[in-house]
């Protein structure tokens, strides 16, 4: 019985010499892409939905991106503003100031220009057109 006990424990002991004392995991990284600015980045936020980047500005810009790094507009804040949060989508944006000790909450509209020209059309030209998207059926 001690043989065995014995022998259990030396085969635990060959065991744990044989493996590496400091295993780490290996990370591999590259970078897609860089975004150039013309001012200075303070913060940056993503919404879940990841479809846009904003970028706040020690100028007090929110330079809004495309995920492909278009630059798609730019929204003044006031320089006051210095951390920005994104989600759950696109649409909204929170602005804090710790000097004012506020929290804007913007609410923003994409608006998409449409080229119709040389399409078919029914009643005056220059006709307003609404297109409302519901996106949310719960």
């Amino acid at each position: 019985m001690k043989r065995r006990h014995i022998a259990g424990i030396v085969l635990a002991l060959l065991m744990i010499a044989v493996l590496p004392g400091n295993s780490h995991a290996r990370a591999e990284w590259d970078i897609k892409k860089v975004l150039k600015l013309n001012m200075q980045p303070l913060d940056v936020a993503v919404p879940n939905n990841g479809n846009s980047i904003f970028v706040l500005s020690k100028s007090g810009k929110v330079l809004i991106y495309s995920f492909d790094g278009r630059l798609k507009d730019e929204i003044d804040v006031g320089n006051h503003v210095d951390r920005i949060f994104a989600g759950p989508s696109d649409e909204w944006l929170f602005l804090s100031s710790r000097e004012n000790k506020t929290v804007k909450i913007i609410h923003i509209d994409f608006i998409q220009q449409i080229d119709t020209s040389g399409s078919p059309f029914l009643g005056p030209k220059n006709a307003p057109i609404v297109l409302v998207v519901f996106s949310d059926f719960q």
